[in-house]
């Protein structure tokens, strides 16, 4: 369509600018930390509400078993459903519900949803509930516009996608949701620019090391083996021999922002020895320490084979081993996802690069994320390869204080998502 023809679309949505404002404003007042997994069926059920009232087919899905899962905590998903004139493709608008912990250095109450100086400000008004609240202007705006089309339209709002999205997306990629034939293309509005397609994410492999040592009295350590010296020793060689290499290696990925493109490690969290006192006021005991673990985050590239990261990390504790007598450990698998990168000429992609041309009349940037994202679930579980991500906001801003996202941002987006859904819902596919 051109953008002539779509103008009375783009007319209905810029004259929903306060109302995506407000949206996102109450999306983010409820507080859907993760963890532990706050307030998930209050926000399922305020979707679902929403969305029955103008003509969807809703359910609500609890992943019943799943890790997190609990009678406090309920992981409950949200799926909305709306048929068109005919048989035809769907079109599935995905985005995650849950929020990080606000942290510290907010100027703003995070959970107030402040609406000030054309932004809306909040735990989550970037990562994603502005991506939410505009995929659901843009459908409630197609529909008021009176667009005819084939197939279906899905909206949906699922759980854990910070923690992995395996009580969200996988649990219903296990159950078909995520799958031809009831969908065939999905769009995730994270926030990676409104003038970007998402193609895909750099792999991930996260590992726990457990270094082992011999506990003694703190005064006479000769007595003992420290696991503490044994992990310096690990993170030393990994500054002194891998990370000079991972630096070395660039990926062809269009992966942003641009020192992402490279393989990258992180030391997530560590821990070792003896804990202070409960208080966290007094002295800890005077030990040796006997244990100290360490969770490693390494993100990889496409170029790159998941058993040679792991082995590369394997040959630096092995070494060790061979060359510090004492040096004792064990490396447990946590989690892995490989890279993924969707095709550009797939129907989604094009649809969504004519718009915006049409709305920001520029040509669209094709790029990764540095991290991974429900994509992965939709790719590995559903066999569904159109999947992309494409929302408003600012990817440095997700998880940040003072997080916002712009409401311009969001009207834009709102009318690109709102031109590639008629445009595959009437032929595009």
């Amino acid at each position: 369509m051109s953008s002539f023809e779509l103008d009375p679309l783009f007319r209905r949505i810029e004259d929903r600018r306060e109302e995506v404002a407000a949206l996102t404003a109450e999306l983010v007042r409820i507080p859907t930390i993760n963890p532990p997994g706050d307030a998930y069926e209050a926000c399922a059920r305020f979707l679902g509400e929403r969305l029955a009232g103008r003509g969807f087919t809703v359910e609500y899905l609890r992943a019943e078993g799943a890790v997190g899962d609990s009678d406090r905590y309920p992981r409950t998903n949200v799926v909305a459903r709306i048929e068109g004139d005919g048989p035809g493709p769907c079109v599935h608008f995905n985005s995650h519900i849950d929020v990080v912990a606000p942290g510290e250095g907010w100027t703003v109450d995070p959970f107030a949803g402040v609406i000030r100086d054309g932004r809306v400000y909040g735990r989550g008004a970037c990562d994603m509930k502005g991506g939410l609240a505009a995929s659901i202007i843009a459908v409630e705006a197609l529909l008021d516009a009176g667009e005819t089309f084939s197939g279906a339209i899905e909206i949906s709002g699922t759980a854990d996608e910070e923690s992995g999205g395996y009580a969200g997306v996988e649990w219903l990629a296990e159950r078909g949701y995520f799958s031809k034939p009831r969908v065939d293309h999905v769009i995730i509005p994270e926030p990676l620019y409104k003038d970007s397609v998402c193609l895909g994410h750099r792999g991930v492999w996260w590992a726990e090391i457990d270094v082992k040592g011999r506990i003694a009295h703190g005064s006479m350590p000769f007595l003992g083996v420290s696991a503490i010296r044994g992990m310096g020793a690990f993170i030393e060689r990994v500054e002194r021999d891998l990370y000079p290499r991972l630096a070395q290696r660039r990926t062809a990925m269009p992966v942003i922002p641009d020192a992402a493109r490279q393989s990258t490690l992180n030391f997530n969290s560590i821990h070792g020895g003896a804990k202070a006192q409960p208080d966290e006021d007094g002295f800890a005991a005077a030990l040796v320490a006997d244990r100290c673990r360490i969770v490693l985050d390494r993100r990889y590239l496409m170029e790159e084979d998941e058993a040679d990261v792991r082995a590369e990390v394997v040959e630096i504790l092995d070494t060790l081993a061979r060359e510090r007598p004492d040096f004792s450990y064990e490396l447990r698998e946590l989690w892995s996802v490989p890279p993924t990168l969707t095709p550009p000429d797939l129907p989604l992609v094009q649809a969504l690069d004519r718009g915006i041309e049409q709305v920001l009349g520029q040509k669209s940037r094709h790029v990764a994320s540095p991290g991974t994202y429900d994509q992965k679930h939709v790719w590995r579980v559903g066999k569904l390869k159109d999947c992309v991500a494409y929302g408003p906001g600012i990817l440095e801003l997700a998880h940040q204080p003072d997080e916002y996202i712009e409401i311009d941002d969001m009207v834009a987006s709102a009318k690109v998502m709102a031109a590639a859904a008629l445009d595959l819902l009437r032929g595009g596919q």
